[in-house]
């Protein structure tokens, strides 16, 4: 799917009008619906058609017809039953082509924006929910479309064949089938706008269940290590219980849905038989009994599609509710705005902070204020503080994941504010504490994004990660799998992976956010002399807890309260006894 497309898709489905929407992706393979719906309409032809036949033969039997007759009134029957066949398989193909694409569009353009979305919006919305629209919101949809579509296709049929047949035996009659429209609009505006409401209370509690699962599934180690299994199975019985609360509140609305509809269709029904027997018997109208079979053979049809019709207004608004679910991914504002900025083919590593100060929503001071620095290319600057004290920021202001509230960030002398920075990133390598691997072989996360990378690049960068020793002895060497985020390797194992997969993009800017902190002390050896190799003719900055890992960095910026209060090297930092000193101290555990 081409970006223009996911653009179009986007577009379409950002409409406040869910119903809309909907049509409006279906248009948009013009071919297939036109032929979809014409093989529908062939297919059909019994429906209606079929009680003329019976109408017919009745007659020839009360009035003594020719058996000949009555075999020609078969044949057309029979090649009008067989035709159905053929015709149904084409319609399947071409619709169900339609749903589905339609249904892959929606999927496509939720990642498309998603990945568009700021950093901001991903760290408010919980990735449980997103996968809930992705996933569930999108088969609602598809579900509404081959439910309803054929049934709604089905009555119109109906309806015009009816109407015509009525029209030409017995014209005095159509006014009778007008009564059902009105009334079957009246059931739909009564009946969906609560079932509107209450689908979309029901969204919501499924919404935050999937939260609550996420969240606990997340903290399995955490609660099996506090011996919490009970309180947090007890959590998610609470989300458990509101769905199950909203959930019976919709079926029993569509359990009054669906009595309502097929009562009030069926006393219709019945009185269409009654009128049309009074007619005949009274001779108000010239109506033979095989026209009065015919007009209650019509009506029975029309107001069973209606009832249908009515009975799937819940799958319906389930439906448009989920299309309001995908319309707010995708109609939300906070974005990360890289269109129409100027693209960058190389970076040479230069990074002049000019007084920049960052404020979080809601918060009530800088994280970070007033910083100004120029690191120069290839130069390593890390920075230290207390918890709170902006280092993190710092990361993210140069990442672009935070705009600067204040102040302008250059690289290279440019104002990362007018650079698209997807084009920046692309020279950019971040090793975090906690690296991420996905499901996969060790040659898809090491490859992972390139272009078909030879075997020397990658086992290149396996040796300088210090991770060829043990993937080597693994079964299936790198192509074994490392189950869900890495879960099959150990700490340093997947941290040094990490390190392989920034190596082999050869990045002229590194990011390292506490990248040895979690690690043992034989594995973060590892991954310090791994680090060296990477870092080497890099412009880093580095963020680390733990100062013995700093000590040959070109500077260190001591940060309290997001502003800069120390910078120099290690040993120049020591020797000024001021903050930095006061943290080495505790640290090494020497007197103050």
């Amino acid at each position: 799917m081409t970006q223009k497309a996911f653009t179009g898709t986007i577009r379409i489905a950002q409409s406040p009008r869910p119903a809309r929407s909907v049509l409006r992706l279906l248009a948009r393979r013009p071919g297939r619906m036109t032929i979809a719906i014409l093989a529908f309409a062939l297919k059909e032809i019994p429906l209606w058609f079929l009680p003329v036949v019976t109408a017919e033969i009745i007659d020839l039997v009360a009035t003594g017809g020719e058996v000949s007759t009555v075999l020609v009134w078969f044949a057309i029957a029979a090649v009008l039953l067989l035709q159905n066949y053929p015709n149904h398989i084409v319609y399947t193909r071409n619709f169900m082509t339609v749903v589905r694409d339609t249904g892959a569009d929606l999927r496509n353009a939720l990642a498309a924006r998603l990945q568009s979305l700021s950093i901001g919006y991903h760290t408010r919305v919980s990735s449980s929910i997103l996968q809930t629209k992705v996933v569930r919101d999108v088969e609602n949809v598809e579900v509404m479309l081959q439910q309803v579509t054929h049934p709604l296709l089905s009555s119109i049929m109906v309806l015009v064949g009816a109407i015509a047949m009525t029209a030409i035996t017995v014209p005095q009659f159509l006014p009778v089938y007008a009564l059902t429209v009105p009334i079957a609009l009246g059931l739909r505006w009564a009946l969906g706008r609560r079932s509107r409401a209450r689908n979309e209370v029901f969204r919501r509690e499924v919404e935050g269940f999937a939260a609550r699962v996420g969240e606990m599934t997340s903290l399995i180690p955490v609660t099996r290590a506090h011996g919490l299994e009970q309180t947090a199975v007890s959590r998610v019985s609470v989300g458990a219980d509101g769905v199950r609360r909203a959930g019976l509140h919709l079926d029993m609305l569509n359990g009054h849905v669906s009595s309502i509809s097929w009562v009030t269709m069926q006393l219709l029904g019945l009185g269409c038989l009654v009128l049309a027997a009074v007619f005949s018997l009274t001779g108000i109208l010239p109506i033979t009994p095989g026209e009065v079979v015919l007009l209650s053979t019509y009506f029975a049809l029309l107001t069973s599609g209606l009832t249908q019709l009515l009975m799937l207004i819940p799958v319906g608004a389930r439906g448009m509710e989920s299309m309001r679910s995908i319309a707010e991914v995708l109609q939300e504002p906070d974005l990360e705005q890289n269109e129409g900025k100027r693209h960058i083919a190389d970076v040479g590593g230069h990074l002049e902070l000019d007084q920049v100060s960052h404020l979080y929503d809601g918060a009530e001071r800088d994280a970070v204020h007033d910083v100004s620095l120029d690191i120069r290319p290839g130069e390593t600057v890390a920075f230290v503080g207390s918890s709170g004290s902006g280092k993190s920021t710092m990361l993210n202001l140069v990442l672009g994941f935070v705009r600067p509230t204040s102040g302008r960030i250059l690289l290279d002398g440019q104002d990362m504010q007018d650079l698209d920075l997807r084009t920046v990133r692309r020279s950019v390598s971040v090793v975090p504490q906690e690296s991420v691997l996905f499901e996969g072989t060790i040659r898809e996360n090491i490859a992972y994004g390139l272009d078909d990378p030879s075997d020397e690049r990658l086992r290149g960068a396996l040796v300088d990660a210090n991770a060829a020793e043990f993937v080597d002895v693994l079964p299936d060497g790198w192509d074994t799998v490392v189950g869900e985020r890495g879960a099959r390797l150990s700490g340093g194992q997947r941290q040094r992976l990490a390190i392989a997969r920034a190596l082999v993009r050869d990045p002229r800017i590194l990011l390292l956010d506490e990248a040895t902190s979690a690690l043992d002390p034989e594995s973060e050896e590892l991954v310090k002399d791994a680090l060296n190799r990477l870092m080497k003719g890099r412009t880093t900055l580095v963020v680390a807890h733990r100062l013995s890992t700093i000590r040959q960095a070109d500077r260190i910026v001591v940060l309290e309260h997001g502003e800069v209060v120390e910078i120099g090297g290690h040993d120049a930092l020591v020797a000024a006894s001021g903050r930095y000193a006061h943290l080495h101290a505790t640290q090494a555990g020497l007197p103050r």
